[in-house]
């Protein structure tokens, strides 16, 4: 039994000492560290070469297909910081996780960043190079990793698109070059005054960019996404459309929808966890109806139903209300709820209170509190009055 077991012991420090050698380089310095530099600076040279628009520099490094998909994006800046390397299943292969961030000239002031895994092989000189990149777990696609990038400039926005043709992408340019001073006419000029959009292929492909199933976009035409209560330096918003649902629009439908999302793009900075979605999405809606003659018969049909059969709202909309995956009917009743809320405001308080109790809700900084006393201060009334006056505001429009 000893001498088993002196040999047991010979072998665990054998193993140690392997384990040792094959974690040491030759400078003592661990494998790990080493394999994580080189690929740094693989993925240096290669943001260099994007910036530098050097397709031969980038085919150097790898991959040179992504090349491809993503030169006409105008770049201001693109750099990886790789956060963890690990086995690729074989000594010549790695696998690394990295940090990518970029701007898009013009628009954002500051980066996006977003998780990336990326694997790697080595050639028998010892070269690494790039074999794939790809959204890291949970992330969202980029847009260049559906296909090639098709880029049309509009006076106020910059669209970008994947499987679509030029003539449809101008049209949406087309759109939000609209949108902004409709938006600017509401709000005021204290934001950007540009937009950026996305067209994606499909709404499998809308879902993709989001990290999200398709079944939570069914239906839905565009969302916004940003940093809400983003300052000046926050990096700018992206509207992301649904061809397949934005195709089911008509011109005025599809107008309100871009100016729908264009108003959350200039409202963002005032927007935080202090703001209900009743009042961003009613106030969205109600900057993108604005002006176009719709009547509330035919811009809330849900609720309109819903009043007509004796089941008025006792309470304006809740968050929840405002669930994609939900009943799409509740949904629709929410987003009109929020509306003829809001335009109940411009039409008995006056457009400017209505922007002034925006500002207010979300300069409070936190929900609880924070509509009753913009309502108190803004508006002069209680959350209980003004939810009573607004059943009768249905009643009157819609009943």
């Amino acid at each position: 039994m000893a001498g088993r077991g002196r040999a047991r012991g010979s072998g665990a420090v054998g193993l140690a000492v392997l384990l040792l050698v094959l974690l040491v380089g030759c400078g003592g310095r661990p494998a790990t560290d080493t394999a994580r530099a080189e690929v740094q600076r693989v993925l240096d040279r290669r943001a260099a070469a994007v910036l530098a628009h050097d397709r031969a520099a980038y085919a150097a490094t790898g991959d040179p297909a992504a090349y491809t998909r993503m030169r006409a994006v105008p770049l201001a800046a693109w750099s990886y910081r790789v956060t963890a390397v690990r086995s690729g299943g074989s000594a010549a292969a790695v696998a690394a996780d990295a940090e990518l961030s970029y701007r898009i000239e013009g628009h954002d002031r500051a980066p996006v960043t977003v998780a990336r895994t990326l694997r790697l092989t080595r050639d028998g000189a010892g070269r690494w190079a790039v074999a794939s990149e790809k959204p890291a777990r949970k992330a969202g696609q980029q847009l260049w990793d559906q296909g090639t990038v098709t880029v049309v400039r509009g006076t106020h926005s910059l669209v970008l698109g994947v499987g679509q043709s030029g003539t449809l992408l101008r049209s949406f340019a087309g759109l939000a070059d609209r949108a902004v001073p409709a938006v600017s006419q509401a709000w005021g000029t204290d934001w950007a005054r540009q937009v950026v959009v996305l067209v994606p292929k499909s709404l499998d492909g809308m879902a993709a960019l989001l990290g999200s199933p398709a079944s939570s976009y069914r239906g839905i035409a565009a969302v916004t996404t940003g940093e809400t209560g983003g300052g000046p330096d926050a990096p700018a918003d992206r509207v992301i459309v649904n061809p397949d649902a934005y195709a089911m629009l008509g011109p005025v439908g599809q107008q309100v929808v871009l100016t729908h999302e264009t108003t959350h793009v200039a409202t963002r900075s005032d927007t935080n966890a202090a703001t209900p979605l009743w009042l961003s999405e009613g106030y969205a809606d109600w900057v993108g109806y604005r002006g176009t003659g719709r009547t509330p018969d035919e811009a809330a049909p849900e609720l309109q139903k819903a009043v007509r059969e004796g089941r008025t709202p006792g309470e304006l909309p809740s968050d929840q209300d405002f669930g994609f995956a939900g009943d799409a009917a509740r949904l629709a009743r929410a987003y009109e709820g929020g509306w003829t809320a809001c335009r109940m405001i411009a039409e008995r308080w006056g457009e400017e209170k209505l922007d002034a109790f925006y500002r207010a809700v979300g300069e409070h900084g936190q929900r609880p509190g924070a509509v009753e006393e913009a309502m108190e201060s803004v508006l002069g009334t209680a959350l209980e009055d003004f939810t009573a006056e607004w059943q009768r505001y249905l009643q009157e429009e819609l009943g």
